[in-house]
């Protein structure tokens, strides 16, 4: 057991990331409500990082699109501390015209303000993070110039236009390059958090955020819609799942039946047959789905050639990778990397 003095040591050193969540009016309560409940949750699964969530804007209270006022929001603070994350949200509701036709309303309450504000205070170390048409706002401050985004899809020919030295992507839910990270908005915004998530406290925590809003977690914007890191866990089996989160943490060890057994606290011979019954597959596939999509993850974020992410991802060869990639994904390897 740690010593009273040890856990004041370890409290000491949590990580603590400053973020301030930027709301003009009207606000699209589900691009604030989702992103942030991950953060929350984050709070509530782990201790390594504590991510501290300031409400600010030029007004005290802001209407949402469904008709509930936010209220208590702070001002917009003069400086931000160092490593801050700033996150924007959708400003912009769209309309049907008698066409039938998508328009924007633009009746925005703050943004003029909140873009002034980004221009003052963003320094190169902070995280820019915008859902949905936050990206405008983004956009507008010059934050997104020379980086890759994104946004909905029905306000990317705008983000064009008021970013032109951007590089927007279409058909995306989400793009990150460096610390500018963009959505496609709405349900969108839940997958990049939980992609940040899973990057700033690991895979496992983010896992298990998405198991309980029971959203998809994906792993990049391109990732297709059923993710590897969730696939064969839509039961209930609690040793099950206790195998599957130590898979999960490190899919790259080379883990044997019998530890795993362990684990389980049951024989190899039970978990084999639970394993097949509960998560549909055995516990070899299931170790080597998500090594794929660690490889995957390697291959679309770092230079890694194909022998290191193998290595890394826990195959024995490239060969074994293509051979393992094949049951996973259609095409080769490289294409993940093309396509980033």
């Amino acid at each position: 057991m740690p010593t009273r003095t040890e856990e004041q040591g370890s409290a000491k050193e949590r990580e603590v990331v400053q973020v301030f969540a930027a709301l003009t009016q009207p606000t699209l309560l589900l691009d604030v409500a989702g992103p942030m409940e991950v953060l929350r949750l984050a709070n509530l699964y782990q201790e390594a990082v504590r991510f501290e969530v300031r409400y600010v804007g030029p007004l005290s209270s802001v209407m949402t699109s469904v008709g509930i006022a936010l209220t208590g929001i702070e001002g917009l603070p003069a400086e931000l501390p160092d490593h801050a994350m700033v996150v924007l949200f959708g400003d912009v509701e769209h309309v049907m015209t008698p066409e039938g036709w998508p328009a924007p309303r633009r009746d925005i309450r703050g943004d003029a303000e909140i873009v002034a504000w980004l221009k003052r205070v963003v320094r190169p170390e902070h995280t820019v993070v915008s859902i949905c048409a936050g990206a405008l706002l983004a956009a507008r401050a010059g934050l997104l110039d020379d980086y890759l985004c994104t946004t909905h899809y029905l306000d990317c020919e705008d983000l064009a236009r008021m970013a032109p030295r951007a590089r927007v992507v279409e058909n995306r839910l989400f793009v990150e390059d460096r610390n500018r990270l963009t959505s496609a908005g709405v349900t969108a915004g839940i997958d990049l958090m939980l992609h940040i998530m899973s990057q700033r406290v690991g895979h496992q925590v983010a896992a298990a955020i998405a198991r309980y809003l029971v959203v998809y977690l994906r792993r990049s914007g391109a990732e297709p819609q059923i993710s590897p890191w969730l696939e064969g866990r839509n039961h209930v089996h609690p040793a099950v799942h206790k195998v599957q989160d130590v898979i999960t943490k490190n899919p790259a060890d080379q883990w044997q039946l019998g530890e795993l057994a362990r684990v389980a606290g049951a024989s190899s011979r039970h978990l084999t047959r639970l394993f097949q019954e509960y998560a549909g597959m055995s516990v070899t596939e299931y170790r080597n789905h998500l090594r794929v999509a660690l490889a995957r993850q390697l291959l679309s974020q770092t230079e890694m050639d194909m022998e290191q992410v193998a290595e890394k991802a826990g195959f024995g060869s490239a060969r074994q990778l293509r051979r393992a990639w094949s049951r996973v994904y259609e095409g080769a390897p490289r294409e993940a990397r093309e396509s980033c």
